[in-house]
């Protein structure tokens, strides 16, 4: 018989406006983590970037970038030792070039488990992320939470279907999703909607978090499958915290069989004009 740490995942998204110095990041981070603990969460996704923040100035990113082993790492490291609680979250890693790559780190006890780098930069409304970020090469990773499978994406990437579906055709139950969603006209209702939509389209829990503070829109929340909100943080520093039950999963992916029902054997070519003028 399977047992219940396998059947239900207590997840938690966590929020926080990023500054400038990394300790005091890493000090709020370490907060949400202990938070996130003593509530029996399994899995804590914090936002992208939280290492630093320049609101005004991003190319300074590429200068204080921070390795894998250096001290920001090394702090949420510190954080999560003798802790149950896997935690995601976003740094900017210093790379072999001038521009850092943009990467979510899991934590479990200390130790590294995976990485991620950001596949799809924010090139949009007036933002251009790859001036001081170069984008990943390899498809986003799976990791194992207490018997669920957790695919990763980050912030512009859930713009981008395919991605989602890839990670479910892959054998993701759930998506981590940290995010510095900037603010700006409609974006909280883009960043709502693109959530739950990717929860949809893709038949997988989303535990979205997304810096709050002056230049993010904040709103973490995680949703279902069908896409309604489980948990959601109100507070500019907060956690959320919500069980997700692999028996709703399952239940949602009998009834609505989207992986199942897509035709890909059909390929659709150019209907031709062959009106007269």
């Amino acid at each position: 018989m399977t047992s219940r740490n396998n059947e239900v995942l207590r997840a938690a998204v966590g929020q926080f406006p990023v500054v400038e110095d990394w300790e005091t990041n890493a000090s709020v981070a370490g907060r949400l983590i202990d938070e996130a603990e003593s509530n029996g969460v399994q899995l804590l996704v914090l936002p992208e970037g939280i290492m630093t923040r320049f609101i005004d100035r991003k190319e300074k990113i590429r200068e204080a970038a921070q390795p894998l082993e250096g001290p920001f790492v090394a702090a949420m490291r510190d954080h999560s030792r003798n802790k149950r609680v896997t935690v995601v979250f976003g740094v900017h890693e210093r790379s072999d070039e001038e521009r850092p790559f943009n990467t979510l780190v899991v934590l479990r006890d200390g130790q590294i488990i995976d990485v991620y780098r950001k596949l799809h930069l924010y090139d949009a409304f007036g933002a251009v992320e790859s001036d001081n970020v170069q984008p990943g090469d390899q498809l986003a990773p799976i990791i194992t939470v207490d018997g669920f499978s957790v695919g990763l994406m980050t912030c512009y990437d859930v713009r981008f279907p395919e991605q989602a579906r890839d990670l479910a055709d892959r054998g993701a139950e759930v998506i981590a999703l940290p995010a510095a969603w900037a603010v700006g006209r409609t974006k909280e209702f883009q960043w709502a909607t693109l959530v739950s939509a990717r929860a949809l389209d893709a038949t997988v829990f989303v535990v979205a978090s997304d810096e709050s503070g002056p230049s993010c829109v904040g709103n973490s929340k995680i949703v279902d499958p069908l896409g309604s909100s489980l948990a959601a943080c109100t507070e500019v520093t907060s956690l959320a915290v919500a069980d997700l039950r692999k028996q709703h999963l399952q239940d949602v992916r009998t009834k609505l069989p989207v992986l199942e029902h897509r035709r890909f054997s059909l390929r659709f070519t150019p209907i031709k004009n062959n009106c007269r003028n």
